[in-house]
């Protein structure tokens, strides 16, 4: 069990090797103790190591990613605009956006047109949802990409162009874009809830350091889409999830990717 929580670790902090030795070192041990379910969790865990964890939009081509190849992309020098915990990512340094999710979405945006640009329309219906922008939405957006140009700069540069902005990696770095194996904002709630236990709406929104509200709305959402179903009411409420089968939920899970 040691051994497991060990690989565990590793895992959420994507040292895939480590956790490799550790399920080996578990593995070992549950052959000599001689249990079967204690064989059949080093067997299930192993497999996280197969499953696609995330997937990489790079030019507008997408490829499955495995937790070993995240691992190497991140340690490649590539700029990585990580939609799994929110942030641009350039070897060592890394900018945390995700209290920023307007400066997230326009950083997005641009590093799926690189090495085009992208119209100033496309950006303000990313970043602010609005297919009608008027000239309020024109001056909020030179707002939001000045912000983002002030903090992206130590890895990127942001220029207007005749049609909008584009983005350039400093370094002559590539740009690639690390979306989650499932699509949807809920990803991280269908992650948490795929363990089998029952949550309550409290629960979550402290795990995913979010308010309740916020939870409670992609609850409803996921419950209108057969997605997840609630047991109890009121104070006694929980929510319940089948197990998400296919891939891997380590980049989903809260705080599993430390960057620091």
């Amino acid at each position: 069990m040691a051994e497991l929580a060990a690989a565990e670790l590793a895992l959420r902090s994507l040292r895939t090797a480590a956790a490799q030795a550790a399920l080996g070192r578990a593995e070992e041990a549950a052959s000599r103790a001689g249990v079967p379910a204690l064989l059949a969790e080093v067997a299930e865990a192993r497999t996280a190591l197969d499953r696609p964890a995330a997937r990489r939009l790079q030019a507008g081509d997408e490829k499955p990613l495995r937790l070993d190849e995240v691992e190497a992309l991140l340690a490649s020098g590539a700029l990585v605009v990580d939609a799994c915990r929110r942030g641009l990512r350039a070897h060592d340094k890394w900018l945390p956006l995700a209290r920023r999710p307007i400066l997230f979405a326009l950083a997005r945006a641009l590093a799926e047109a690189w090495p085009g640009d992208l119209d100033r329309h496309v950006l303000i219906e990313r970043a602010f949802r609005t297919r009608h922008p008027d000239e309020t939405h024109r001056a909020r957006l030179r707002v939001e990409i000045g912000r983002l140009r002030a903090l992206a700069a130590p890895l990127a540069s942001i220029d207007a162009t005749a049609q909008g902005f584009a983005l350039t990696p400093s370094g002559q770095r590539d740009v690639v874009v690390l979306v989650p194996p499932i699509d949807g904002e809920q990803a991280s709630l269908l992650a948490l809830l795929a363990d089998g236990a029952a949550w309550s709406t409290s629960a979550l929104a402290l795990a995913l350091d979010a308010s309740q509200r916020t939870v409670q709305r992609a609850l409803v959402e996921l419950e209108e889409a057969s997605r997840v179903r609630s047991i109890g009411r009121a104070r006694a409420q929980r929510w319940l999830a089948p197990p998400l089968a296919g891939f891997t939920t380590i980049l989903l899970l809260p705080a599993s990717l430390p960057l620091e």
